[in-house]
């Protein structure tokens, strides 16, 4: 199946939006709560998949659903199609701060695979499936890197990564990553986890136990902040998980604080 053709546009710098330009009768996907906006004549439906099961038949579509909620993702993605005359735009924002990257598959092999929550949407043809590890290492100890989900078609397809995105092209060479800043890799890359150090590096060294192993003739894409360790700093700073609430200097922050304790 063909991916449809689309124009898009990237707004903003640390909290970006995607605005897709859809000719009529041309149909954009998206992961569930992703619309920012859209224009009068953009239809959207809630479907079971991404629309390429077409021939697979109900329980085609019911597994393949399926196989989203392995990955903690919602059952249906939300097709938004072009119903008007003219074009439109439908919108599509990142859910926390970081880059929105746009991933032309035709020009990446037709296929790429990513961390289960880089997907934000992408051109009806697109296929969305998941990715097990069959490698014991990474399957027991990979966490963010154990489910990751693959994307393949020859249209657009945009990804959100956390921070700042850092593209490598590798040619043989071997990195080491955080599991979690892995975003996206092309075919030709080798994805394993192993063990961060000794016992002590391993405990004290704040690194976490395990990282990536990326080796191979491939692209790599890297985020500097992912949501994960995001959402940990938030919880540490939190009164209710041992931070301190310092109401930012404000005469409010002081005054909120006396009608809690009330």
């Amino acid at each position: 199946m063909r991916s449809h053709e689309i124009d898009y546009r990237l707004i903003g710098d640390d909290m970006q939006v995607v605005e897709v330009e859809l000719d009529p009768h041309e149909t954009v996907i998206a992961e569930a709560g992703a619309m920012a906006w859209m224009e009068d004549g953009i239809g959207f439906e809630a479907k079971m998949g991404d629309g390429t099961e077409t021939d697979n038949g109900f329980f085609g579509k019911v597994l393949g659903a399926g196989k989203r909620l392995v990955t903690g993702e919602s059952l249906f993605m939300t097709h938004f199609t072009n119903r008007g005359a003219g074009k439109k735009i439908v919108a599509f924002g990142a859910p926390y701060p970081g880059k929105i990257i746009p991933m032309d598959m035709a020009e990446h092999g037709n296929a790429i695979t990513c961390q289960k929550d880089a997907f934000l949407c992408a051109a009806m043809g697109t296929k969305i499936d998941i990715s097990f590890s069959r490698k014991i290492g990474r399957g027991l100890f990979g966490g963010e890197g154990f489910i990751m989900e693959r994307l393949s078609g020859d249209g657009m397809a945009f990804l959100h990564a956390g921070g700042t995105v850092v593209q490598k092209e590798l040619k043989g060479e071997t990195i080491f990553v955080d599991t979690g800043c892995v975003v996206a890799y092309t075919d030709g890359i080798d994805f394993d986890i192993q063990k961060a150090g000794g016992l002590k590096s391993m405990i004290f060294g704040g690194e976490g136990i395990f990282l990536a192993v990326l080796k191979g003739h491939g692209t790599v894409y890297l985020q500097s902040l992912p949501f994960s360790r995001l959402a940990d700093r938030i919880l540490q700073a939190a009164p209710g998980g041992g931070g301190n609430d310092q109401g930012e200097g404000s005469v409010l922050g002081g005054l909120s604080n006396i009608f809690e304790n009330r």
